[in-house]
């Protein structure tokens, strides 16, 4: 069986896998803290969640932080890396805010120099088929962030369409975006994009955020992110 070709039976068998059981699911839909993982959410609308392939156990808590760091960045490509490095951290954090959805507890924080993380999704991995792929669904993408009440930060996100080759067929990169608590909601925001019309051979997905702080503060002072989900329409 081709792997760019899988036939129908098996995406059905794929989504019943992964099918979260209703009590792993607050009313957004989405896994409760303890299966948050630095892994972004991909979604089949309106059939399926996949669930997280890494969990956070309860064990975390007799490892050191930085045993715990590593295994929440697992999941992604540190493009950019400065200053004192990606954190995870506890929501609200310190001079944060507080999330819409109390099940979200956690999220990633950025240093002064600029960091980056980036996933790239293999939709024929997620069990997605040619068929379904070339028929050009809406691909929705979102992600949360948000700065401190002590310092500005910065925040952009790019996100691409792949063919598989990896070439872009359609990109969002909208302009950075910067927050001053002075003068600014530096509370939690979403960024959202739909993708269409893109023509046929996605095959993969690039995600891509980060950011950093204004004031050049050691430690993690720069803007934090969470939430990062993407969606195929079928």
């Amino acid at each position: 069986m081709s792997r760019s070709c899988a036939p129908v039976s098996l995406i059905e068998a794929v989504c019943t896998d992964l099918r979260p059981s209703p009590t792993n699911l607050n009313p957004h839909g989405h896994p409760h803290s303890s299966c948050w993982s630095g892994r972004i959410m991909t979604v089949v609308s309106p059939l399926w969640i996949a669930e997280y392939r890494k969990k956070v156990s309860d064990n975390d808590e007799e490892e050191d932080d930085d045993d715990q760091r590593k295994k929440q960045l697992n999941f992604w490509e540190l493009t950019e890396n400065g200053g004192s490095e990606w954190m995870v951290e506890d929501m609200p954090g310190d001079c944060g805010h507080d999330f819409s959805d109390t099940a979200v507890m956690k999220y990633f924080a950025t240093s002064f120099e600029l960091c980056l993380k980036r996933q790239v999704i293999d939709l024929f991995e997620e069990g997605f088929t040619c068929e379904q792929l070339d028929a050009q669904p809406v691909v929705s993408v979102e992600d949360w962030y948000s700065g401190r009440r002590d310092c500005g930060c910065t925040y952009q996100i790019t996100v691409g369409l792949l063919d598989e080759n990896h070439v872009v067929m359609q990109e969002f990169r909208p302009e950075p975006v910067s927050l001053d608590p002075e003068c600014d909601d530096c509370s939690w925001k979403e960024v959202s994009h739909k993708f269409s019309g893109y023509g046929p051979g996605l095959r993969f997905i690039s995600f891509e955020h980060g950011g950093q702080d204004t004031k050049y503060w050691e430690g993690w002072f720069g803007v934090r992110v969470t939430g990062s989900s993407v969606t195929l329409e079928l």
